[in-house]
């Protein structure tokens, strides 16, 4: 009788997958730290100065009396903190002028810059979606636009509107306010990208109407890029001096960039009296509306900024 074998059965051994220690590598290499550049810190730095220099000169020179603007170092605060002062004698000087300065700026950024943005978002959408002849020539116009100044443009106008009779009135600074070539242009990218054809035609399958599937369903998707467009002619019009300054005669329709131009030209005239601590806090006064609107619609402004830059 033969006895069993009692040699032991091998069992098969598994193996590990030969990707791991792979993806180990990666994701190792993944963690590491991004080198940092030496010139491109400095050159941040620099341009972070002097980005900043000028808003702190500002600061502290709006917490100085006329005689402290002449007798202490700029980019340090004078014994006497007359910022308190300052604003009080800025917002009642001439019987409260710069209120009606800031409201005339107000009335020209709403209806002036919002004017351009709604328009902007309207010719946009259209030269986005539809096709239609002539297309290509507004595109080349559109560009063309761009690329003139409106400095070029200030004496042509000035003479349309002066035929018309509007000069020294505030539809001479509106009107012009309402055409944003940059604008319509932003918008007609970012259109292309924001909204997709398919959400289009879904909507157009369920009964909505052109300016229902507009205001619905393509103006909410068109949020971020309106917002860029919107601080873009807010800026350009709440900064605008020069075609202020060809049409309007009138005080009381100033803007507060041709108020304070006249207030700082009084000392150069004739009796005149000088005014630089009103000036400095006057413009310390008008540049918080500005900041303040960056920094509330910052997170749509950047996305606006970046769409359409990927494409998938």
């Amino acid at each position: 009788m033969t006895g069993l074998s009692t040699t032991p059965v091998s069992r098969p051994t598994t193996k590990r997958p030969a990707a791991a220690p792979r993806l180990r590598v990666q994701n190792r290499r993944a963690t590491r730290r991004p080198r940092r550049s030496v010139l491109l810190t400095v050159l941040t730095g620099a341009v972070l100065l002097y980005s900043l220099v000028p808003l702190v000169w500002l600061l502290l020179s709006a917490t100085k009396t006329q005689e402290g603007l002449a007798g202490s170092f700029g980019l340090w605060v004078d014994g006497d903190f007359a910022l308190w002062d300052n604003i009080r004698e800025t917002l009642t000087y001439q019987d409260g002028v710069f209120l009606r300065w800031l409201l005339n700026t107000l009335l020209y950024v709403v209806l002036g810059a919002g004017g351009a943005t709604f328009l902007a978002v309207l010719g946009g959408y259209a030269l986005a979606k539809f096709d239609f002849p002539g297309r290509r020539g507004v595109f080349a116009v559109v560009i063309g636009a761009v690329a003139v100044p409106t400095t070029a443009l200030a004496v042509p106008t000035f003479l349309m509107f002066s035929e018309l009779g509007l000069t020294d009135t505030p539809w001479a600074v509106i009107v012009p306010s309402l055409i944003s070539p940059f604008g319509l242009y932003l918008m007609w990218v970012f259109a292309t990208e924001a909204i997709p054809k398919e959400l289009m035609e879904a909507a157009r399958i369920d009964g909505a109407g052109e300016l229902r599937t507009f205001f619905q369903v393509a103006l909410p998707l068109l949020a971020p890029g309106t917002v860029t467009v919107l601080l873009f002619t807010t800026v350009a019009t709440w900064n605008n001096y020069f075609l202020p300054l060809i049409m309007l005669k009138d005080p009381d329709w100033y803007p507060l960039t041709l108020g304070l131009d006249a207030w700082n030209k009084q000392a150069s005239t004739a009796g005149g009296e000088a005014v630089f601590n009103l000036v400095i806090t006057g413009s310390l006064l008008t540049i918080v509306p500005l900041i303040a609107a960056f920094l509330l619609l910052q997170k749509y402004w950047q996305s606006g900024l970046a769409a359409g830059s990927v494409k998938e």
